[in-house]
C-alpha cells in the first residue's frame, strides 16, 4: 500500500489498473504505442500523458467560466505536492464536462498521481517540470481567449503548440536519457536540438485534420487569422463553402510547417540509438501515422467543411503497425518506408 491521505488507501495495483483501463478510452492511438516501454519509464509516460489529459480537458471545458478553469488548472498543478489535494481534486473538478471518457479521468485524479508517487523521484521531477510548463501555458492561452482560443497570427500559433507540444517532446526526452543506459549524455544532447519539433509536428497535424471538429465542437480555432485574412476569408468564415478556396489557401503555411517538423521528427527517431529499441517502438508509429495524414492533408478540403475529418484508412494503419515495428532496427529501412508513406498509401498485400 502507498502512503497517501486517504479515508481508504489506495492500492498501487488498483492506481495502475484504472490508468491502464482509461488510457484507450482517452487516446487509442497513444494506447498502441506506449505497450512498448517497460516498468517505470512506462508507467512515468502513462502517468504524465493522462495527467496532461486531464489538463486538456479543463480547458476544453464547454461551459466552465475561465476564472473556473484557471482555478482548476493552479489545483491540477498543487497535486503534485498535496496527495490530499490529489485525493479530492475529483470532487473539487465534479462540474467538469466534456467527453465522457475525460469526465471519468478527471474524477479519479487521485488514482493517477497515486501512480505517480509510485515513480523514481527523478522520474516525478521530470513530469511536474514539464506538465508545469504546459499548463501554464494552457492557462495564459485561455485567459488570452476568453470566448474560445483563436489564434490570431503563426508567431501565437507556434507558441501555443510549444505549450501543448512541444514540452512533451522534452519531457519524453528527459525521461528517455533517465531509464534508457544507452542515451548517454551525447545522445541526450543530440536529442534535445529536435524533441520540441517531435511533439510540435504530431500537434499541427491534429490541429488540421481537426479543423472542423474543433471549431463546431471545442469553440477553437487554431488557424491563425491572418493568414485567413489575407485570402479574403476570417475565423467566421473558417467553414464557408463559399470560402473552400481561400481557406485552403491560407492553410499551405502550417501545412508546409507541419512537413518541415514532420521531418525533423523523423531526424529525431533516427537519432534515438538502435539498441533503445522500447523507445524506437514507441516514436515510430506515431511519426508514420502523422505522415500518412499529413500527405492526405495535403491534398483535401473535407477538413474545411462541416462534420468533415480526414483519416487514413483501417488497411494503412494496420499496414503501418506491422511495419513499423520492423523498419526501427535500420534507420535505412525507416527513411524507406517514411518515403513510401510520403508519396501515397502503404497498403501491404493481403491486409
Amino acid at each position: 500500500m502507498i502512503q497517501m491521505v486517504l479515508e481508504n488507501p489506495v492500492s498501487v495495483k488498483d492506481a495502475e489498473r484504472f490508468c491502464q483501463e482509461i488510457l484507450p478510452q482517452v487516446s487509442r492511438t497513444f494506447a498502441l504505442s506506449i505497450r512498448f516501454l517497460p516498468g517505470h519509464l512506462g508507467r512515468a509516460v502513462l502517468v504524465a500523458y493522462l495527467i496532461c489529459r486531464i489538463a486538456d480537458t479543463i480547458e476544453d471545458d464547454p461551459v466552465a467560466s475561465i476564472p473556473a478553469k484557471t482555478a482548476l488548472l493552479d489545483h491540477l498543478l498543487e497535486c503534485f505536492d498535496s496527495p490530499a489535494l490529489a485525493n479530492s481534486y475529483g470532487q473539487t473538478a465534479r462540474g467538469v464536462e466534456g467527453d465522457a471518457a475525460h469526465v471519468q479521468l478527471v474524477q479519479n485524479t487521485g488514482l493517477v498521481f497515486a501512480l505517480y508517487r509510485t515513480l523514481p523521484i527523478s522520474s516525478q521531477q521530470h513530469v511536474q517540470r514539464w506538465v508545469s510548463e504546459m499548463v501554464h501555458g494552457m492557462k495564459k492561452f485561455v485567459n488570452l481567449h476568453p470566448n474560445g482560443i483563436r489564434i490570431q497570427t503563426l508567431e501565437e500559433y507556434k507558441e501555443y503548440c510549444y505549450y501543448v507540444a512541444g514540452t512533451v517532446g522534452y519531457l519524453l526526452t528527459d525521461l528517455w536519457h533517465e531509464h534508457s543506459p544507452s542515451i548517454g549524455v551525447e545522445e541526450y544532447q543530440l536529442l534535445l536540438k529536435r524533441c520540441g519539433a517531435f511533439g510540435e509536428a504530431l500537434q499541427t497535424v491534429n490541429i488540421l485534420k481537426d479543423i472542423a471538429w474543433d471549431a463546431e465542437h471545442e469553440n477553437s480555432i487554431y488557424i491563425p487569422n491572418d493568414a485567413l485574412l489575407q485570402q479574403g476569408s476570417s475565423h467566421q468564415l473558417i467553414l464557408s463553402a463559399a470560402h473552400l478556396e481561400q481557406n485552403h489557401t491560407a492553410i499551405k503555411d502550417l501545412i508546409a510547417l507541419a512537413w518541415h517538423d514532420l521531418d525533423e521528427a523523423q531526424a529525431y527517431l533516427l537519432s534515438v540509438p538502435k539498441a533503445a529499441v522500447p523507445i524506437r517502438m514507441f516514436c515510430v508509429l506515431p511519426l508514420l501515422f502523422a505522415y500518412a495524414t499529413l500527405r492526405d492533408l495535403t491534398h483535401s478540403t473535407a477538413m474545411l467543411k462541416p462534420g468533415g475529418v480526414v483519416k487514413i484508412s483501417r488497411a494503412e494503419v494496420k499496414s503501418l503497425m506491422l511495419m513499423g515495428p520492423i523498419s526501427i532496427l535500420s534507420n535505412h529501412t525507416l527513411r524507406w518506408l517514411i518515403s513510401q508513406v510520403r508519396q501515397k498509401p502503404f497498403i501491404l498485400t493481403g491486409i
